[in-house]
C-alpha cells in the first residue's frame, strides 16, 4: 500500500503516512494523469491488429520478474493479449552495460511499435538507438539532467514515462536512518558515477548529514567488484551505516548488497522495497511494481496514437517506507515505535 509523502526536513508525525516536498515540475503531474486515464469501458483494440512492444532489461529476468507480471497484467486489463495481440520482445542485459547498445539495436530492427525499458543505462541505449520508435520510461532518474526528455512538462522528441526523482528524498533516507540507528556517525552512500541524480542525491545528503551530525563517505560502484571493493573501503573508513542509491547497477545487484552488509552489521537504507525484502533493514521509495503498471498505461496510450512528445513525464508523489525487523534483530537495533507506526510494510 502506498503513502503520501513528507515534507523532507521534518519528522514523520502522523499514524502510517509519511509526506514529501517536491519539486515545482510536479504540477505536470496533474496533466499526466489525465492524459493516462483508462480507456473507458468497451474500447477494443483493432479487429486483427498484432502490437509489438520491445523491452530492454539491465539485469536478468528473474530480478525483473515481478514487476513484469505487474506490467502484463496492466497491459492485459487494458486489451492487450499476449499471444493474440500483442508480442513482447525482452532483451536482457544480465548486468553487463556493454551488451545495452547491441541489444537496443536488436529491437529497433524488430520494428516494434513501442519501446519500453527501466533504468537510465537502458533508456539512453534505446533513445541512441532510435529517434522514431516512441521510448515509454518506466524508471528513470532525473530524465532531463540526463538529457532523456527536454522538460517533464512537455518531453519532446520519441521518449517519455515515469522518473523516480523527487526533491528531498535522499536527506529522508538519512533522516530516517538516524532515527532508526541514532548512534551512527559514519554513513557510506553507494553511487554510480556519472549519474545526474545521483549527484542531485549526493548533496541533498551532504547538507541533511550537517544537520544530523553524520559524516558521508561516498564511494563509486558501476559493478559487482566495485560493490566489493566499496565494502572493502566502508570498513577501512569505519563507516556503520550504509545508504544504496537508486541505480539498474545496485538493482541487479540487491541481494548480494544487502548479504554482504548482513555480514558486516551494517544498518542500511535502500531504494526499493525489494532490499528490505530481501533482507535489508529498511527502504524509502516509490513503489516499483506502481511504476511499472502506470508504465503500461503510457504504452497503452501511445498504441493508441499518442505522441510521447505530448504526454508529461510522471513523478513520484506517494512513497512506502518497509523496515525489515528481522534485520533489526540481528543487527541488535530496536526500531523506535515512533518509526514503527509510519511504515507501510513491517517484515516480522
Amino acid at each position: 500500500m502506498l503513502r503520501s509523502t513528507m515534507p523532507p526536513t521534518s519528522t514523520i508525525t502522523s499514524t502510517r503516512v509519511t509526506r514529501m516536498r517536491l519539486s515545482p515540475a510536479v504540477v505536470s503531474v496533474a496533466l499526466a494523469l489525465n492524459l493516462l486515464a483508462p480507456p473507458a469501458a468497451g474500447e477494443a483494440q483493432p479487429a486483427g491488429k498484432v502490437y509489438r512492444i520491445g523491452y530492454l532489461g539491465y539485469p536478468t529476468r528473474s530480478v525483473e520478474s515481478k514487476h513484469l507480471e505487474v506490467f502484463q497484467q496492466r497491459l492485459r486489463e487494458l486489451g492487450y493479449v499476449e499471444g493474440q495481440n500483442l508480442v513482447i520482445e525482452y532483451r536482457w542485459a544480465e548486468g553487463k552495460p556493454d551488451r545495452l547498445a547491441e541489444l537496443a539495436a536488436d529491437l529497433v530492427r524488430l520494428r516494434v511499435d513501442v519501446l519500453a525499458a527501466a533504468g537510465n543505462p537502458s533508456i539512453v541505449a534505446l533513445k541512441g538507438a532510435t529517434q522514431t520508435i516512441p521510448i515509454v520510461m518506466v524508471v528513470a532518474g532525473d530524465p532531463v539532467g540526463a538529457g532523456l526528455v527536454r522538460s517533464l512538462g512537455r518531453p519532446g522528441g520519441n521518449v517519455t514515462g515515469l522518473s523516480n526523482l523527487a526533491e528531498g528524498l535522499s536527506a529522508k533516507w538519512l533522516e530516517l536512518l538516524k532515527e532508526a540507528a541514532p548512534t551512527l556517525t559514519r554513513v557510506a552512500v553507494f553511487r554510480v558515477p556519472d549519474t545526474p541524480a545521483h549527484a542531485a542525491f549526493s548533496k541533498e545528503i551532504q547538507v541533511a548529514a550537517q544537520r544530523l551530525g553524520a559524516t558521508p563517505q561516498f564511494l563509486e560502484v558501476r559493478n559487482l567488484e566495485e560493490i566489493q571493493r566499496a565494502f572493502d573501503a566502508l570498513t577501512k573508513g569505519r563507516a556503520d551505516a550504509l545508504i544504496v542509491l537508486p541505480h539498474p547497477v545496485t538493482f541487479a545487484h540487491q541481494q548480494r548488497i544487502v548479504d554482504i552488509a548482513a555480514r558486516n552489521k551494517l544498518p542500511g537504507m535502500y531504494p526499493w522495497a525489494e532490499f528490505a525484502e530481501a533482507g535489508g533493514l529498511m527502504a524509502y521509495a516509490a513503489s516499483r511494481p506502481d511504476m511499472f503498471r502506470r508504465s503500461a498505461t503510457y504504452v497503452d496510450k501511445i498504441l493508441k496514437g499518442a505522441k510521447p512528445a505530448d504526454l508529461p513525464v510522471e513523478q513520484p508523489t506517494k512513497f512506502e517506507l518497509v523496515i525489515n525487523l528481522k534485520t533489526a534483530k540481528a543487527l541488535g537495533l530496536t526500531i523506535p515505535q515512533s518509526v514503527l507506526i509510519r511504515a507501510d510494510q513491517v517484515i516480522e
